[in-house]
This record gives structure tokens, C-alpha cells and sequence, in this order.
């Protein structure tokens, strides 16, 4: 948007901000005692990683905007690119603050239980003389320290690369020393003690960098780190039209390592002139350094976990869970034919991602099955829906695998992944020119007896084996044959680059998902005080969606949004949106899914899908929902959405400023927490593999509940 006097930020708030408020949620979930102490650690670890990301794309491309002489103006807040970096600017210091006095308190905890991250000061001689062994045997060797002068100009520092920094002096002369810390070494050295006393790599190389400096005297020393603006579009970049999209990504990854500094953070002290000179070198505002006690990479908390003492892992993290097997689904039988019988809806990470990988790996061995086609946007490490990909096209199936190679921070795996399932015989696909495919749907087609028939798997997150265990997301399998052909002919309109394709059932972005989803808000602005809409995505900033659900509030419609992250309307804004209530989750597991409600009871229409309530998704990638038909699915996921709404541990509310506060409980009621209810079912469900939930047409019981607490329903 071009023009200030246009935007009406009266229910609206700035994405950035909001963004920020969730962070800072996150990092509440470390301040919370009820979560096990090595989980909160690993909370703040998730913080930080969050605001990394945030610098490198958010920062980044703000920045980026800031440099266009045409005025843009941010359509929810109204503010220009330099107003949204200077609120950024001025938000993210008490952040900081925040994070190193909760890191600090979370070190001191963990010490009382002998778990301790040490400094070079407090180690005794012999694990001195340990920690000297490693730095000249194993450290030392690979390091290439450097004097910045006339004749050694400033480095490329990598983004996010951990560095040592110290202020040099020589005959009277002031230099910048540099230490680049190579990420092949370790982010920890372990002592042979009772317990599990460590000390960071970083330190060590910090104790030791006088000896790298043989004839400088070295004064101020400190640990630093560059962020880079990440956010590359490879459509902007140049590139022939018939070259291959593979090696134009790999060129496009290797230009992101050295793109403009957004950000300087440093941990010790360091004297003002060798800031001054980082800073200055590295061409950043004042605003844009920030000095932090916390480490500035806190990813070695994951690795470390697997170092803890057995007792100490029992009582200072979660319980192990091991996803289940879904109630209605026998293990004992295959796949296929109990697809073909009825539905299934598997819940990550409750459910185990099994059911849909034995799905496959039935399919590339069944004589009846023709082809499959899969869209994928990101894969584990390590994935087994791989290998019976590459299996069914060894075996003669028509497989076609849509793969998006621009899938942020994933594209060097999605690359290799390409390359395998090329060489297999599959057909491989890059997706569309300016939109990515972010749709998670697969397409079985089998011919029996001359008739063809289809499976079809639409879900809320990606296949990856890894996530799956991590995030909460649907995966729905359904035998429908007009949810089929709609899948069939999806496949066939990507395949041809066409994006206007119209179905029946999906809904499917660019063309037709945010237009059908302003019918369906419609459907029930019609029905006045009698209009009901569920909402569950990660973010809305898409601002057609929002004034049609400030509409439907002014309707009359009660309208309840599960948002985990950004959320860019305010609910609860007087003659505006006081019908909109919005809670958001933040738990064990990652929330993740995507889905829409419209309506109440048997007449309510559900859809599961890919897309967030984002500009982005609705405008600038391929994605899809379907509707949930089966009435035995449509009960579970009806109940899924009552325990979401109970929570009243997890949950906060979004409140009309923006801030969150959490649900409040009315007395006598116990507490609930969403995920652990789930995990509780899951367990106790498995251990009747035929059991269908029956259908309800209500809220009742637990949402009742809810509506009764923010208001919604007398008591």
C-alpha cells in the first residue's frame, strides 16, 4: 500500500510487533515450574533461534524495502519500512534483558543439579589441564586468526558464525584481532565427573586467543556473532530460462551467506574503539548492536541432552513419548483396504506418521496401483517416504513428486532429495514460476477391473519424519472419488503451470481459496447472531480475511480463532470486533495445523488445509484445504477442537492492545492442558485398535466450559 490515509488500523496491529509478543511467549513457556527444568532451557533455546530467524528475514527484508525510493506503507499498521524497523529497534532490547536474566536463573537451577556450565576460571587443574590438551591438540590447528590492517582487510564473516574478538596493541598502534570459530568444531568440551559439568567451545578459544597474538599485547576480548539478511526470492534473481532450476537454487544458497548484516550481537566486553570498529566495518547502526550474557548460540542445548545422566534426564525433561498407532486402524491389517472401507485422520505427534509411510510403501508394490503424485515442501534428514518413492518408480509406478526447492533453510536438502529421486525414475517437478508449492497432498491411483479409483492424503504440515514427532498437525487419508478427481485434475494443473484450476471440493490457492473462504465467512454473516466460525492457523496478516471477520463480527457472528503466532487483528475492539476472541498455544509441541469451521453441528463445514490466513499463502503460493466429510472423522477432529478450546494452562488470550494474557479460570475448574489431554487419549486409545468415536453435533462438555469463561455462554 502507497498512501498512509488509507489504512484503518482500528482492529489492526503491526505483523513485526506481534510477532515479537509471541517470542516473548515462548520464552514465558522457561519461566514456567511446572515445566521440566532442561525443557525450559531448551524453551529459551527456541526463543533465541525464533529471533535469529526474525532478524535474518523479517529484519532483513524490512530493510530491504527501506532502500526502494517508492513510499510503501504497511497495510495493517500503517507505518512506513523505517518506522516498522525503528519500533523493531526500540522493542528488542528489554527482550534481551528479559532472555539473560531468565538464562541466568535457569544456569543457577541447573548447577543445584550438578548440571553446569562452566567458566574457564572456575575449572580445577586437572580439568585445566584438560581443557589445555583440547585447544592445543584439537582446536588450535584449525584456527586462522587474523590482525585487521592496511594489509589484511576485514573478512567475509558468515551469518550466524560464532567469532572471537579482541582489541590489539603493537608499538603504539591499535588493531582488531579475529577469531572465526570453524562450526566442524564441537559446542562443548565434557568433564569426567559425576554429573555433567561442561564449558563452551567459545570459552575456550576466549581464554586461550592471547596465544594466537604472540607479539600484540591483548586487551578487551569478547564472543561475537553477524546476522544476514536471508531473504533471498529466487524469482528476483537472474537466470537463463532453460537452465536448471537445481543449479540456479545452489547459486541463489550460496549468495544468501553473504548478504547484507542486519544485526551484531556480542557476549563479554569489549573495548568501545574495537566495537566501534566492528561495527563500523560491518556497516550497522548503534541501534542494531546488542550485547547479551546469554550465549549467543544456545543450539548446543539439543546435543547436550543427550549427554545427561540418566537420573538427571527423568527428572529434568519431559516423559518419553512414543507416537501411537491411531484407534481405528488395525496394524495388523494393510493399509490400502482399510482406506478404501473408511477414512482415517491421523494427529501428530499423537499418531505416529506409520500408517501414511506403510500407506506408501503398499502402494509402490501393489499391481493395482498406477501412479502416485506428491507435493512436497520439506523433508527430514533422513526420510523414509524416499525410498518407497524412489521403490514404487523402481517398480514401474508412474511417480510424479512436485518439489519446491525455495522451501526456506531447506533448500540444500530438498536439493539432494531431488537428485535421489530423480536418479530412481522419478518424475521431478519445481513448481511454479513466482508462487511456491506449499500444498501437502498425494495422490494414489489404483485400476481395478478397468475402473480406476484414487486415495487421496491432504495434510496441515510436511512430510517430515522428524517434525512429525515434534508438531501438531492433521493428516487425513480419504477414498472419496470426487475428492479424487479434484486431486487428480490439482496434479494436472500444476503439471501444466495452470493456476486458475476449479474443483469441486478443494480449495485451492491462488485462485480460488481466498475467495471461497469470503463466501463461507458470508454464508454465516447471513445467519446474524446465529453464525459460528472456528478458526485454527499459525498467523493472519492477510487484510481481506481480517475485514471480513471484522464484518462478521459487526454481523453478529461469534467467531473463535486459535492463532498461534502473528496475529494482526485485535479481537475484543468495541462495535468492531467484539465478537472475535482469539487464543493462542504454546506448549510441549509445536501447533501447527490449519483448520477452518464454519457453522455448528451436522450442517458446520470443516476443511483441513496448508494455508495460514497470510497474504503469502493466499496470494503467492500454491496451497490447498478439503473438506472433512466422513461424520466419524468430522467427531474426532469435533473433539480435537473442544480439548484445543479448554486449555486453560497453555493458552492465552489475545487482548484488544495486542498483548496476551492468560485464559482466565474460573474458580473450581480444574486445569487443563490441551496436549497433554491428547497425549493421554492417545495412549489409552491405542490399546483398542478398533475404536470409531461416534459423532456430536454441539459444544459441550470442555468448550462449554471455555465459552462460559471468556464470556460466551451464562453459566
Amino acid at each position: 500500500m502507497s498512501r498512509r490515509e488509507e489504512v484503518d488500523t482500528r482492529y489492526t496491529q503491526e505483523r513485526e510487533l506481534s510477532w515479537l509478543r509471541f517470542d516473548e511467549r515462548v520464552m514465558e513457556e522457561a519461566w514456567d515450574e511446572t515445566v521440566p527444568l532442561f525443557e525450559r532451557l531448551k524453551f529459551a533455546a527456541i526463543f533465541t533461534s525464533n529471533l535469529d530467524e526474525f532478524f535474518m528475514v523479517r529484519v532483513g527484508s524490512i530493510g530491504d524495502m527501506a532502500l526502494v525510493k517508492e513510499l510503501h506503507v504497511d497495510s495493517k499498521s500503517g507505518l512506513t519500512p523505517e518506522e516498522q524497523l525503528k519500533a523493531i529497534f526500540k522493542a528488542v532490547p528489554r527482550l534481551y534483558r528479559k532472555r539473560d536474566k531468565l538464562f541466568t536463573a535457569l544456569e543457577t537451577r541447573l548447577r543445584a543439579c550438578n548440571i553446569c556450565n562452566l567458566t574457564f576460571e572456575e575449572l580445577d587443574s586437572r580439568e585445566r589441564r584438560q581443557v589445555e590438551r583440547f585447544f592445543h591438540t584439537d582446536v588450535a590447528p584449525i584456527l586462522s586468526p587474523m590482525v585487521v590492517d592496511a594489509h589484511h582487510p576485514f573478512p567475509h564473516l558468515p551469518s550466524k558464525q560464532i567469532n572471537i574478538a579482541l582489541s590489539l596493541r603493537r608499538e603504539g598502534k591499535d588493531f582488531l584481532g579475529l577469531i572465526p570459530i570453524p562450526r566442524a568444531l564441537p559446542p562443548f568440551l565434557i568433564f569426567e565427573e559425576r554429573g555433567l559439568r561442561y564449558i563452551l567451545t567459545e570459552q575456550i578459544i576466549l581464554s586461550f586467543a592471547h596465544e594466537l597474538f604472540g607479539s600484540y599485547a591483548v586487551g578487551s576480548r569478547a564472543v561475537f556473532s553477524v546476522t544476514r539478511n536471508a531473504d533471498i526470492s529466487p524469482e528476483d534473481e537472474d537466470s537463463e530460462a532453460d537452465a536448471d532450476f537445481r543449479d540456479h537454487m545452489k547459486k541463489v544458497l550460496k549468495k544468501r551467506a553473504r548478504l547484507a548484516p542486519v544485526r551484531l550481537e556480542y557476549q563479554g566486553e569489549l573495548a568501545p574503539a574495537a566495537l566501534n570498529c566492528l561495527r563500523e566495518r560491518l556497516g550497522l547502526a548503534e541501534e542494531r548492536v546488542f550485547h547479551s550474557k546469554a550465549p549467543l548460540d544456545l543450539s548446543y542445548v539439543y546435543p547436550l541432552e543427550a549427554k545427561l545422566p540418566r537420573e538427571s534426564a527423568a527428572s529434568l525433561t519431559y516423559p518419553p513419548f512414543t507416537p501411537c498407532w491411531p484407534a481405528g486402524l488395525n496394524q495388523n491389517e494393510k493399509m490400502i483396504p482399510q482406506i478404501l472401507r473408511r477414512d482415517s485422520l491421523l494427529f501428530y505427534p499423537y499418531h505416529s506418521m506409520e500408517p501414511f509411510l506403510r500407506l506408501i510403501k503398499e502402494a509402490a508394490s501393489d499391481p493395482e496401483v498406477v501412479s502416485i503424485r506428491i507435493t512436497i515442501y520439506r523433508l527430514a534428514s533422513r526420510a523414509k517416504l524416499v525410498e518407497y518413492l524412489a521403490a514404487a518408480a523402481e517398480n514401474g509406478k508412474d511417480v510424479t513428486v512436485i518439489m519446491e526447492l525455495r522451501a526456506r533453510f531447506d533448500e540444500q536438502n530438498n536439493i539432494q532429495w531431488a537428485e535421489r529421486l530423480e536418479e530412481a525414475g522419478c518424475t521431478l517437478l519445481y513448481g511454479i514460476d513466482g508462487y511456491k508449492v506449499h500444498s501437502k497432498v498425494c495422490l494414489i491411483t489404483r485400476r481395478d477391473m478397468g475402473r480406476v479409483s484414487y486415495i487421496t492424503q491432504i495434510g496441515t504440515g510436511n512430510y517430515n519424519e522428524k517434525t512429525a514427532k515434534l508438531y501438531t498437525d492433521f493428516c487425513l487419508m480419504t477414498a472419496n472419488p470426487a475428492i479424487g478427481a479434484d486431486a487428480a485434475a490439482f496434479f494436472q494443473d500444476l503439471a501444466t503451470g495452470n493456476l486458475n484450476g476449479e474443483y469441486r471440493y478443494l480449495l485451492a490457492a491462488p485462485h480460488s481459496l481466498r475467495p471461497r473462504l469470503l463466501e463461507l465467512i458470508d454464508g454465516e454473516i447471513a445467519k446474524g447472531r446465529n453464525g459460528f466460525l472456528f478458526l485454527k492457523m499459525n498467523a493472519i496478516t492477510d487484510r481481506v480475511l481480517i475485514d471480513k471477520l471484522a464484518e462478521a463480527s459487526q454481523a453478529g457472528v461469534k467467531v473463535l480463532m486459535n492463532v498461534r503466532g502473528i496475529c494482526c487483528i485485535r479481537p475484543g475492539v468495541r462495535d468492531l470486533t467484539d465478537n472475535i476472541k482469539v487464543f493462542s498455544i504454546v506448549g510441549r509441541f509445536l501447533e501447527h495445523p490449519r483448520v477452518f469451521v464454519f457453522g455448528k453441528g451436522e450442517d458446520a463445514r470443516m476443511y483441513l488445509g496448508s494455508a495460514d490466513f497470510m497474504t503469502r499463502n493466499t496470494e503467492r503460493r500454491v496451497e490447498v484445504a478439503c473438506p472433512v466429510l466422513e461424520p466419524a472423522i468430522r467427531c474426532e477432529l469435533a473433539h480435537d477442537i473442544e480439548v484445543l478450546c479448554s486449555d486453560n494452562t497453555k493458552a492465552h488470550l489475545v487482548n484488544a492492545d495486542g498483548t496476551l494474557s492468560p485464559v482466565p479460570r474460573s474458580p473450581g475448574v480444574p486445569a487443563v492442558d490441551a496436549q497433554a489431554v491428547f497425549l493421554a487419549e492417545a495412549l489409552e486409545n491405542q490399546a483398542d485398535p478398533h475404536l470409531v468415536p461416534e459423532s456430536q453435533s454441539e459444544p459441550k462438555g470442555l468448550l462449554a466450559r471455555f465459552l462460559r469463561a471468556i464470556g460466551w455462554i451464562s453459566a
